[in-house]
């Protein structure tokens, strides 16, 4: 005969991880993207070429588009005719030669005659002249000067070169007119494809940076972005040529001085004070509005991403960035950078900063992007919330990976400080990002088990629940009986097509529950604890 036990208590000892439905997303934050977007592209201050050419193109002319400018200025005369250009320095050797002959005046004031070809010097400045079968030194500086055709050393140039020895190394430079000098500049600096009143306005400025920026020395201007870009006859167009001889001799003036008229390409806008990018004011070099700038391609770019350690690495900090704020000078443009590290928080000044990131501008702003990832697991058919950050971006989204692809759940409304909650219900384990245009952070994982019940036991010899969702039937369930700091399986049962299970189990004194084992898209899932008393 079946001795009867009686159940005297029979306890839901706590849910447990697996039963809790609410993700703690501030627990684990989720490490933080940075996404750098912003306007124009160069320093910014004085003329935006674009904006010129935009000008040009609604049918102003170069006057009024330069004196937009440079405010408080007025066009003048030009107070000098000729620059010296260093064309090379510091070279062991230096081609020269021309397509006609041409002459070359030694220190001695003697000058030679040199038949046309090509030659090769040395710091020893030996050269067949004069019809000489054989090279022989010269005194230099040598002063090499065209025949019919212009000299030739890497590039064609017009005018004369001269050529010294300085430290036991050859060094070259240009002696050229300065129109001529304008028509290897403006073709170099500014498309010669674009409208006529914009090139005459490059010319106008080029010619006035040329004059305001010469150095004192052995030479006056670089032939690179130091000073201006300036290639040679071989680049010249006829379209700048023209731009430039419509000008010519035209000048910048401010208060009878010729103005220093920085050019940049792109201003997003507005261009930029001399004082908030260099610190020093200049009357003429303040922030103007640029309506038509929105024709370059660099009116607005980004979004470009960093990760933490990245954005570290790049602005050269140790650990890895976790947050930063943006001090805006009155041009609209990163001030100071504000960079809050793992190790430290520094303060770098904006132009610094676009140097180290390699941005386009400082006109730009750092968005933060996170998503936390959950640190527990949600229970089939329950609610969780996701928690993140999406700070100083615009449309950003919510997406949940579903298959291959990921779908957007819809835009999200950050609160003032930047923060965003969701409420989800996943109903397998997902993964979930934010993202903004092609920019997204790492996606994190809400795991997913499913929903397991015990029913309240009616007989000492029978454990029945149930499981969902329904699709698991035919699923194993291990009923397992708490032994020291582990679990042994006591009994097995199968889901039926219900959902429901039963086994029958001599229950005894102890700790007991249910689990079903991942997989289908869930994470393991257990019932509450069911701790069993017999009396």
């Amino acid at each position: 005969m079946r001795r009867t036990v009686a159940i005297a208590s029979i306890l839901l000892l706590g849910l447990g991880p697996a039963a809790h439905a609410r993700v703690n997303a501030k627990a684990g934050a989720g490490a933080a993207t940075f996404v750098v977007t912003g306007h124009g592209w160069g320093h910014g201050v004085g003329m935006s070429q674009y904006g010129a050419y935009g000008y040009a193109q609604k049918g102003v002319g170069y006057e009024k588009i330069v004196l937009h400018y440079f405010a408080g200025t007025e066009l003048g005369q030009a107070p000098v005719s000729k620059v010296r250009v260093l064309l090379t320095s510091g070279v062991a050797t230096l081609p020269m030669g021309s397509a006609s002959d041409f002459r070359v005046k030694d220190a001695s004031g003697a000058v030679h005659n040199v038949t046309a070809g090509k030659y090769t010097l040395t710091p020893a400045l030996k050269l067949k002249v004069d019809g000489a079968a054989t090279a022989r030194a010269l005194p230099g500086p040598l002063l090499f000067q065209p025949g019919p055709a212009p000299l030739q050393l890497k590039h064609l140039y017009r005018g004369s070169v001269q050529v010294d020895v300085v430290g036991g190394k050859l060094r070259a430079i240009n002696v050229v007119g300065l129109e001529q000098y304008l028509y290897g500049v403006v073709p170099s600096e500014m498309p010669f494809s674009w409208a006529p009143e914009a090139l005459k306005a490059q010319a106008v400025v080029a010619r006035s940076y040329a004059l305001a920026t010469r150095r004192s020395g052995a030479f006056d201007l670089y032939p690179d972005t130091r000073s201006q870009v300036y290639l040679g006859v071989e680049h010249e167009k006829p379209s700048t040529t023209a731009a430039v001889d419509a000008t010519a001799g035209q000048v910048v003036l401010y208060e009878g001085q010729v103005a220093k008229t920085f050019f940049f390409s792109t201003s997003g806008g507005r261009t930029a004070s001399a004082e908030d990018v260099w610190g020093e004011p200049v009357p003429y070099l303040v922030s103007v509005a640029d309506p038509y700038d929105s024709i370059s391609p660099h009116h607005t770019w980004g979004p470009v991403a960093f990760t933490g350690a990245t954005l570290a690495k790049r602005l050269k900090m140790k650990g890895r960035v976790m947050d930063v704020q943006s001090q805006l000078n009155s041009s609209g443009r990163v001030k100071t950078l504000t960079v809050i590290g793992s190790q430290g928080t520094v303060e770098m000044p904006g132009t610094s900063v676009r140097t180290r990131l390699g941005v386009q501008s400082t006109w730009f702003t750092v968005g933060v992007l996170s998503l936390s990832a959950p640190t527990t697991t949600v229970v089939y058919g329950s609610r969780a919330q996701l928690s993140g950050i999406a700070r100083g971006l615009s449309n950003t989204a919510l997406q949940q990976l579903d298959g291959s692809t990921w779908k957007s759940l819809g835009t999200v409304k950050p609160d003032k400080d930047g923060t965003v909650t969701f409420s989800i219900k996943p109903p397998v384990t997902t993964r979930y990002r934010l993202a903004t245009g092609k920019v997204s952070v790492p996606p994190v994982r809400v795991p997913v088990a499913p929903l397991v019940r015990f029913y309240a036991p009616r007989t000492p010899d029978l454990l029945t629940g149930y499981v969902r969702p329904l699709s698991l039937a035919g699923t194993r369930v291990l009923i397992q009986r708490q032994q020291g700091p582990g679990w042994v399986t006591a009994a097995q049962a199968t889901i039926a097509s219900d959902g429901g299970f039963s086994t029958k189990l001599q229950l005894t004194d102890g700790v007991y529950r249910a689990r079903v084992g991942s997989g289908h898209g869930y994470v393991a899932g257990t019932t509450p604890l069911l701790q069993v008393s017999n009396q």
